[in-house]
């Protein structure tokens, strides 16, 4: 017997889980202290929230210290190849509708190698939930500068320093028209376990950048974010933007540009309301510039947007429902003969 529930139809499980049921027999091997500890905890909790069966939960990931997942979380998973894990779970989510498709992802495979298909993805919005996990390094090999890195970090394939213009995930993805972008952090149980869950929960492509320290490589990469002069801005829909103890806010200024301000020194009615649910994506990526490239001292973190449209996966069974509705072998042969088909004359 099983139940079905409003999180795409997928089968619940009818006995409640616990965090132990998505909790695997392998041995969790990342360095000690490393942010990934702390994701795949709150991940087993929330996977156990959710009440989805661990049969319908499928893990895809690339190549990376984050791409170990699928080995820890006690569902179906696969290890695949650097930077086509997006590829190989449109194939899952395309295949079978009734699972819940998770891609998990660092900085290197989803944004180097594996760009233009995250990049696609996004923009088709398969029904799957993409987490990209940014410690701003490539730390399975072991300390190069990666594409979120700032301009002139210093590492072993950058001795004096990169000249790379880093990446913004928040900035591409919405470039690239995603339905879902959120931001979270390592550190924050329960902000990382709300906006996964409003993740999972929505139809089409979720991304979700998620800030995770890497203690041996890049050590207290968003240290500064915590620090007395570092804020993170979060975003709550509905809600004015407003900051670091009331004191700094978000503001729109005449000319239509967004910049922090302090919240005694602006009139109230110019402070943004964070609308996440806005058509338009050019607030959201405007919030999304909020983040500084270098030392990061300020951050948005939270739902940028979150928009209703067509998931690609339904419009493809939608698509094969209708042809097999008409005369399938009809429809068959007008495909193998196409447009560019002509008789010979037999003279």
């Amino acid at each position: 017997m099983t139940a079905t529930s409003g999180l795409a139809g997928k089968p619940l499980s009818i006995t409640p889980l616990t965090k132990k049921d998505f909790t695997s027999d392998q041995e969790v091997r990342w360095c000690p202290g490393c942010g990934d500890y702390a994701v795949l905890a709150t991940f087993q909790s929330m996977a156990a929230n959710l009440g989805i069966k661990r049969e319908n939960t499928v893990i895809v990931s690339g190549i990376g210290c984050s791409s170990r997942f699928p080995y820890y979380v006690d569902s179906y998973g696969m290890h695949s190849i650097h930077g086509r894990a997006p590829a190989i779970a449109t194939g899952v989510a395309l295949s079978r509708p009734d699972l819940n498709v998770w891609v998990v992802t660092g900085d290197g495979d989803a944004l180097s190698i594996g760009g233009n298909h995250l990049i696609h993805a996004l923009r088709r919005n398969v029904n799957m939930t993409i987490l990209l996990f940014n410690n701003r390094i490539y730390g399975l090999t072991k300390g190069q500068y990666s594409p979120t890195s700032e301009l002139g970090k210093v590492t072993k394939s950058t001795p004096y320093g990169s000249l790379d213009t880093p990446f913004n995930p928040v900035s591409l993805a919405l470039g690239a028209e995603a339905s879902f972008v959120a931001r979270s952090i390592d550190s924050d149980r329960k902000h990382l376990t709300e906006v996964l869950t409003a993740a999972a929960e929505h139809r089409g492509t979720s991304l979700v950048e998620i800030y995770q320290n890497c203690p041996i490589f890049n050590d207290d990469a968003f240290a500064t974010l915590k620090g007395p002069e570092g804020t993170l801005i979060s975003l709550v829909h509905g809600e004015p933007i407003i900051f670091a103890g009331g004191e700094h806010c978000v503001v729109r200024t005449p000319d239509g540009q967004i910049k922090v301000a302090k919240t005694a020194e602006v009139d109230q009615a110019s402070i943004v309301v964070h609308d996440e649910t806005r058509e338009d994506p050019s607030q959201a990526f405007a919030l999304s510039r909020l983040t500084e490239p270098g030392l990061l001292r300020r951050a948005p973190i939270g739902i940028f947007r979150r928009v209703p449209r067509p998931a690609y996966d339904d419009l493809v069974r939608e698509q094969i429902d209708t042809v097999r509705a008409d005369d399938p072998a009809a429809a068959l042969a007008s495909v193998i003969a196409g447009n560019d088909t002509w008789e010979a004359d037999e003279r």
